[in-house]
């Protein structure tokens, strides 16, 4: 149930590159809100300057999320509309703003989720893989063998599994689950919706090899087909 007077918590899907693809649901929200609650408010700030949109920014880093949410609660609650935003795609999926929405539903606070562009799903449409039975892992932990069982325990199911990587570390998780991926189908997605998007295409030991010879530059979305 809806506290009364309470404000609504909007979270909008942002730009993963190309900043056309903003919906103009978002941009009115953005547009009509009290404040924008950012990951980063230069980010945020870069894309409502591209849109011609002035709104105050409310920080909400990663490493302090916790500590911030008690306030914006109490924005909410005296009234105020927010807008939820990361530096890219979706609020939530493997990006601050969990513990805001969570505090904000407890508190009686409406929260709206506004949909748009997200890197998992623009890598599915243009994999070529299946996308009807995805298992998303977000970022996968640092320890090789943490990495290993995270992708082999997913590897079992009937699913694409799909995970994000930093360029830095693509090389080497390719060829920390080439073993247990053997010949299925991977394809690494790179700077997507941006001019230089590529989609690679292999096993994991192959490209594996490839990005340990050539770095990519990007973060990069990783699917792994099904049998």
């Amino acid at each position: 149930m809806s506290t009364a007077g309470a404000g609504i918590l909007h979270v909008v899907a942002t730009p993963i590159g190309n900043l056309e693809d903003i919906t103009l649901r978002a941009l009115r929200v953005l547009r009509e809100c009290d404040a924008v609650v950012a990951e980063d408010t230069r980010r945020t700030r870069h894309l409502l300057t591209a849109h011609g949109l002035a709104r105050q920014l409310l920080s909400l880093p990663a490493h302090d999320e916790a500590g911030r949410v008690p306030a914006l609660v109490g924005r909410l609650l005296a009234g105020q509309t927010l807008a939820l935003c990361t530096d890219a795609g979706t609020p939530v999926v493997s990006d601050p703003g969990s513990m805001l929405v969570r505090a904000a539903r407890a508190a009686g606070v409406t929260v709206v989720p506004v949909p748009g562009p997200s890197a998992l799903t623009a890598a599915l449409a243009g994999s070529g893989l299946r996308g009807d039975r995805v298992c998303f892992l977000g970022f996968l932990p640092r320890s090789p063998g943490k990495l290993r069982r995270t992708v082999e325990s997913a590897l079992v199911l009937d699913a694409t599994v799909a995970f994000f990587e930093s360029p830095l570390r693509l090389a080497r998780t390719l060829g920390l689950i080439a073993p247990g991926c053997g010949e299925r189908p991977v394809v690494v997605a790179r700077e997507l919706t941006k001019v230089h998007e590529t989609f690679h295409t292999g096993t994991a030991a192959t490209l594996a090899e490839s990005f340990a010879a050539h770095p990519p530059r990007g973060e990069c979305t990783v699917l792994i087909g099904a049998i």
